[in-house]
Formats: C-alpha cells, sequence, structure tokens
C-alpha cells in the first residue's frame, strides 16, 4: 500500500491537468497558459508527485526548498524559471500548501508543435533535463522580458484562437526558448568562480579516479559518475563545462584519458594493451582509436617519438 501511495501520478492531457487543480478547461487541448497572479490555483489539489507528458515552462517568484524534480530537491529558496520534459517526475513533497505556486505556468503538449522545427529543436535545448537546484535565474529586466512573452501567449490563447494563433504562440515559444538560452549563458559567465570551482573538482575526481585502481575494477569514468560526485545533472554539467572550457563533460573524459595515457606511454615499459587495460578499456582496439583519433598518432608512434 505504501508503494502504491508513493507512485507518481501521471496526468495524460491538459484538460486532466487542469481538472486536478480545480481549473477551467483550457481553451486549447495541446497548450496553456496558468495565470497563478490572475486564478490562484489551491496546491492541496496536486498529487504529491506527478509526471506530465508534456512540456512545462514555470516562473515562480519564490521556491520552496522542499521542492522535488526527478531525484533532486530544491536546495535554496530563490525564484527563477523551471523546466520539465515530457515524462519527468516533477511535484511538491511533504506539506504542500506551504509551498510556492508559478506565477506563470506554460504547458505544451509535443503534439501541439508538430510540423514546427521546434518540435525538433526543443529537445537540444538541455536545461529541460536539469535539476531544480539548477533554475534559470533571471534579473530584474530579465523577469520583465519573459513575462511579456508569457502574456503575448496568455492573450492570443484568450481572445483570437483562429487559424493564425498556432504560428504566433509558436514563435513566442521560440522566443522564450531563445530568450531562456541566452540567460542560462549569462547565468554560467556570472558564475564564474563558483563554476571554476565546480572545474577544479572535476579535475581532482577524474585525477583521483585515475590514479586508484577505479579504472580496472569500474571501467572508463561516465559523464552520469562526474555528475553525481559533483551533485549536477548531466546535462548541466556539459553544458557549464562547455561555456567554460568549450568542451562538454565526455571531452573532458577523453581529455583526462590521453594526458593518463601519454603518462604511461612515455613512462613506463607496459605494453599498449596493458596501458589500455589500466585505463579501463575493455578492447585494446578502443583505446587505439581514441588515441589516434585525439592525437593523430597511434599509441605505438607516440611511444617511439620517446625512445
Amino acid at each position: 500500500m505504501k508503494k502504491e501511495e508513493n507512485t507518481p501520478y501521471k496526468f495524460s492531457s491538459l484538460s486532466e491537468a487542469h481538472r486536478m487543480l480545480g481549473l477551467p478547461q483550457p481553451k486549447h487541448p495541446l497548450i496553456s497558459l496558468i495565470n497563478n497572479a490572475e486564478n490562484p490555483v489551491a496546491m492541496s489539489g496536486q498529487p504529491n508527485a506527478h509526471i506530465l507528458n508534456f512540456y512545462k515552462i514555470s516562473y515562480k517568484p519564490k521556491l520552496s526548498p522542499r521542492l522535488k524534480y526527478g531525484q533532486s530537491y530544491y536546495d535554496f529558496d530563490e525564484g527563477g524559471l523551471l523546466f520539465a520534459a515530457p515524462n519527468q517526475v516533477i511535484g511538491h513533497v511533504d506539506d504542500l500548501e506551504t509551498s510556492v505556486c508559478s506565477l506563470y505556468t506554460l504547458l505544451i503538449h509535443p503534439d501541439f508543435l508538430l510540423s514546427y522545427p521546434i518540435a525538433k529543436k526543443i529537445k537540444s535545448y538541455g536545461f529541460f533535463s536539469y535539476s531544480a537546484n539548477e533554475t534559470l535565474h533571471l534579473s530584474e529586466k530579465e523577469k520583465e522580458t519573459i513575462i511579456s512573452v508569457f502574456k503575448i501567449i496568455e492573450e492570443e490563447l484568450n481572445n483570437r484562437i483562429d487559424d493564425f494563433s498556432q504560428d504566433v504562440i509558436v514563435s513566442q515559444i521560440e522566443l522564450l526558448l531563445n530568450y531562456s538560452n541566452r540567460f542560462y549563458k549569462r547565468q554560467f559567465i556570472t558564475r564564474k568562480v563558483l563554476n571554476s570551482d565546480l572545474l577544479q573538482k572535476l579535475e581532482e575526481l577524474l585525477d583521483n579516479y585515475f590514479n586508484d585502481e577505479n579504472p580496472v575494477i569500474k571501467g572508463l569514468p561516465t559523464v552520469q559518475y562526474l555528475s553525481d560526485h559533483l551533485n549536477v545533472s548531466p546535462s548541466y554539467l556539459s553544458d557549464l563545462l562547455r561555456s567554460l572550457t568549450g568542451q562538454n563533460a565526455q571531452q573532458h573524459i577523453h581529455q583526462k584519458l590521453i594526458e593518463k595515457a601519454k603518462e604511461k606511454l612515455s613512462g613506463t615499459n607496459l605494453s599498449v594493451s596493458e596501458v589500455a587495460y589500466e585505463l579501463g578499456f575493455e578492447h585494446p582496439q578502443s583505446f587505439n582509436k581514441l588515441f589516434k583519433a585525439k592525437t593523430k598518432v597511434s599509441p605505438l608512434a607516440f611511444r617511439k617519438m620517446f625512445n
């Protein structure tokens, strides 16, 4: 019985979500803009944890530290813009009525975007798989910009559903995502000190991994391994690293692999196969291929340079 209580509730449609929140039926079956400033939603109407089969973009002026998103808990009391992709577990835990509602919430069923380029492009925005503690923090000017886009979508839905409505709304969704992408890039820059500290921890984590016997026992380090130990989501880690160094998390792993491989090839008598094994490769051929791709020479040719 306890397991059933903890099972996330799945919303299959926007109409069902509106009904659960005590709201009127959405003006459009595939997209909805909830303005909580004008129509306050009773948070107690939401299930403890839930899964949506549509995209969700919410602006929260303030967040409860108890908000859960995926497997993470929101750990600070600031507001911002939150994103959720279809089939992501989201929701409030413990006392729902103490949680702070979103000021605006945009719900978009994937079918609404079909036949538009954004249907494919929206999947490339990494922030839809960020954790809640990686929310987009907005300056006052940025908040005004984002809210103005929400209001245009709201007006379009409320006042003029016609042959052009979908084109106009989709263009506003694209604008909203472009602004969000820009503001996240700004956030990476303005938090450079904090992010540089994370980069240093990443380097130490990789060094420690390769200096121990982890590669032999566990194999090659993964992006998931790094993100778990750094307490960030894989997507956020890759996007942050790309903004700082031009390389994503996987490329950082490869860079460290090549550094360690060069040390072993130039400073030990291990065979190329033994070097590959100590670095966590199951097959020497995979090591040879990666090494040559990154250095333009084979491991054996590199070693001969030192003899």
